[in-house]
């Protein structure tokens, strides 16, 4: 298999799509593309809200930024999954939908963020309450790519253990994790949660993520990642904008699985895709 490349952009993301995508032309045109690439952005890239109703707006324009972003996979030849963009259900709410484009600026895959984030936290914001405005999706999204077979999921998903374990069922190789972690759940969780499902399913991890002091009020944690089946850091974004990557070996992975074959010893699969 040649050699491919991931690519995870960290974003501190404003209200003003516009200057979110400027943002994330100027981080493209810091990066060299000499092998096939997948460049990975974080949740809500293209526009961190304040309220749900200026996201809900947004929701019905999400046509329009997908063109925008097809244009970018033409023009630098790569793979684009764009982390989260709220996409109206039609009524009175909005998914928040991780969209997947090939070279072609085609949507090969969309998934609609199925866990969502209903929490109370200790920082300035004191709660989130995502299902208020979001619907959260049903299905799991596994597909085909040239970097290897892609799981998709968003931020909250990560602490689902299920979800990650239904996807190695259906043949993922690489977990895509576009998150906005909140600094004081990033600072106790992330890492270690990142590194549990990658070492429980033996896959790649790309998680690219938001970070710093929003206008919207919010802070996130930053630490963009990409992990290796063993678990190990292969690149950290830590507390600045901007990119990391990494070359992935799935001739590693296959031998790693191989050698541990955890799935065939797996006394408790999923029957959920059986």
């Amino acid at each position: 298999m040649p050699t491919s490349r991931v690519i995870a952009v960290q974003m501190c993301s404003v209200m003003k799509p516009e200057d979110n995508f400027l943002q994330l032309k100027h981080w493209l045109s810091q990066c060299e593309f000499n092998f096939p690439t997948l460049v990975c952005l974080p949740e809500t890239w293209l526009a961190f809200m304040k309220t749900a109703g200026q996201s809900f707006e947004l929701s019905k324009h999400y046509e329009y930024w997908l063109t925008k972003l097809g244009q970018l996979c033409r023009e630098y030849n790569i793979w684009l999954a764009a982390g989260t963009m709220p996409v109206s259900n039609g009524l009175d709410k909005y998914y928040a939908a991780s969209f997947l484009l090939n070279e072609q600026g085609e949507v090969v895959a969309r998934y609609n963020k199925i866990h969502l984030f209903d929490a109370d936290v200790a920082d300035g914001s004191g709660g989130y309450r995502e299902s208020k405005s979001t619907v959260p999706g049903s299905d799991v999204v596994v597909v085909d790519s040239p970097f290897g077979r892609i799981g998709l999921s968003v931020c909250y998903d990560l602490r689902f253990a299920g979800l990650y374990q239904v996807m190695r069922q259906l043949g993922a190789e690489i977990f895509l994790v576009p998150s906005a972690f909140t600094t004081v759940t990033g600072q106790a969780h992330w890492t270690p949660l990142l590194q549990a499902r990658a070492i429980e399913n033996q896959c790649y991890i790309v998680a690219a993520a938001q970070f710093g002091e929003h206008e919207n009020g919010r802070k996130t944690y930053g630490h963009s990642l990409i992990l290796s089946p063993w678990g190990e850091i292969m690149a950290d974004a830590q507390q600045a904008l901007g990119s990391i990557s990494a070359e992935l070996d799935l001739t590693q992975l296959h031998k790693l699985r191989a050698d541990m074959p955890v799935q065939v010893h797996n006394r408790f699969k999923s029957e959920f895709y059986e």
